[in-house]
């Protein structure tokens, strides 16, 4: 596990602000919105995000049966507050043993979603077809949401990103066969939105998938 911010879109390391830049740098990419360290699945970790972040907090709400909060994290500074968010679930596969989901809203061109799918990125634009219609809707803080399947991805998971908010939502399962979930009417839940109901969540063992 990490103890201190890193690049989200390659996990490589940041140079805080200092004398001759007013932003976090990464060798590689540049200024970038540093991904703050991941810590163990917990009510509070997940209320920290959520009280700080300036975009939303996207988890399946009500969770599928059986399916656990498995991590959070977010990439942005003090400063300019969240301008990405990931929620990992974990549970049972539609098709049988485990699966895992992370969800992740951000602003155009942060690349933690790209990160997550596999792919350079950092927006998914390029890897879709919206001139088809759209391979599966969820429900997103009421409103229906039409997502898109990412090509060019890993052949062990299954990605769909869309537009939600004015911002980019992913999503990411794995493995491929966890996609089916999708095809479900997933409801998606702002957890800014959902106040006290928060401590609700049921938490379980940190996630290796968020540390990716």
């Amino acid at each position: 596990m990490r103890g201190e911010p890193s690049c989200p879109k390659c996990g490589g390391r940041v140079r805080a602000p200092g004398l001759f830049s007013d932003s976090w740098q990464c060798d590689a990419h540049g200024a970038v919105h540093p991904l703050q360290p991941v810590i163990p699945p917990s009510v509070e970790a997940l209320s920290v995000v959520v009280h700080r972040t300036q975009v939303p907090v996207w988890m399946p709400w009500p969770l599928p049966v059986g399916w656990l909060f498995t991590g959070v994290a977010s990439a942005g500074d003090d400063r300019t507050g969240g301008k990405a968010t990931a929620v990992a679930c974990s549970g049972p596969g539609p098709l049988g043993g485990v699966g895992e989901m992370v969800l992740v809203a951000e602003e155009l061109g942060v690349g933690l979603g790209a990160r997550y799918a596999g792919i350079d990125g950092p927006d998914p634009g390029p890897y879709m077809n919206v001139e088809k219609p759209p391979q599966v809707k969820v429900l997103a803080a009421g409103r229906p949401t039409p997502m898109w399947h990412v090509s060019g991805t890993p052949d062990d998971r299954a990605v769909f990103a869309g537009e939600a908010r004015g911002l980019w939502v992913w999503a990411v399962v794995w493995p491929e066969q966890t996609g089916l979930l999708m095809y479900d009417e997933l409801v998606l839940t702002d957890l800014r939105d959902v106040g006290a109901e928060v401590d609700l969540v049921p938490c379980g063992a940190l996630s290796p998938r968020i540390l990716t």
